[in-house]
């Protein structure tokens, strides 16, 4: 065990899109994961929704993973550890309904155990074993879920009667959403989303809007507030060990691209002498211009 300051950028990322069939939750997914990576190749989908994900191949080159029946809880944690293990940074899960609702999915388990409400206490533990796959994944993870559709009669803007179809609940165990950083509902087929759930504060109670990349850019963003890079900087021109060089890397997951090439260089100096590191950081603190004397 370790006690140490918590850091928003050592924070992974659990987003949820939920909506009708249709409302553009893939295509929302995708846009989402890739203003987060910035690199399509570590963006991995597991797609139990009939390889839907595959018509957005124009988009970039992620990596697919086809999910089909049975959806056992066991199936879904198999295929997160495969993406895990292949160094993916993101995995969207498209959709998670099936694990709950679909073939061979926890409703179905309960079913066949007979359906009384004591057998729920061989199937909770199954689903919980998918959540917790879901939640302490070493990836970022955006889910989809389906929600029951219902339909209303609305008037447009020139008095024409139109059906329009509504999302209502959410097709997976209830409290899903609450383990989650942020939860978007697509709440019309132009994709506007509202957030019905948001730890960072920066969507909810605002007006409905279109995820796009700039979306996950600022959630990346949010993940990484607070961490300075000039702090870390510091950090490392000052460290006079090895270990304590290791110490800053691990330190800062977030800034490591950023800070590497001060680490390797500073690793060099420290291999060539600490008294000498010490002894060239005193003479430049000695230079007239670090005292503010000026010569000329």
């Amino acid at each position: 065990m370790k006690l140490q300051q918590a850091q928003r950028s050592q924070v992974k990322l659990r987003i949820g899109l939920s909506g009708p069939s249709g409302y553009g939750k893939t295509y929302s997914a995708l846009l989402l994961a890739f203003g987060i990576t910035q690199d399509w190749k570590k963006i991995a989908v597991i797609d139990t929704e009939n390889n839907s994900a595959s018509l957005y191949s124009h988009l970039g080159d992620f990596n697919v993973l086809s999910l089909e029946e049975p959806y056992t809880p066991q199936r879904y944690i198999t295929a997160i550890e495969l993406c895990e293990d292949a160094g993916m940074e993101i995995i969207i899960v498209d959709s998670i309904s099936h694990e709950w609702n679909g073939k061979g999915g926890c409703l179905e388990m309960h079913e066949k155990l007979g359906g009384r409400f004591q057998d729920w206490a061989k199937i909770t533990p199954y689903h919980n074993s998918f959540v917790d796959a879901l939640l302490q994944s070493k990836c970022h993870v955006i889910t989809s879920t389906r929600r029951k559709v219902d339909y209303s009669l609305d008037r447009d803007m020139s008095g024409k009667t139109k059906v329009m179809k509504l999302g209502t609940k959410e097709i997976t165990r209830e409290g899903f959403e609450y383990e989650l950083t942020v939860n978007f509902e697509l709440i019309n087929d132009n994709h506007l989303v509202k957030a019905s759930k948001d730890r960072t504060g920066l969507f909810m109670d605002k007006p409905e809007f279109v995820i796009n990349q700039a979306t996950g850019r600022k959630l990346k963003e949010w993940c990484a507030e607070g961490v300075s890079l000039n702090k870390a900087s510091g950090e490392i021109q000052t460290c006079i060990t090895l270990e304590g060089l290791k110490h800053i890397y691990g330190k800062y997951p977030s800034l490591q691209k950023e800070i590497y090439p001060l680490v390797i260089e500073r690793k060099k100096l420290i291999e060539s002498g600490v008294d000498q590191v010490i002894e060239e950081e005193k003479i430049e603190q000695l230079k007239p211009e670090k005292n503010g004397v000026n010569n000329e």
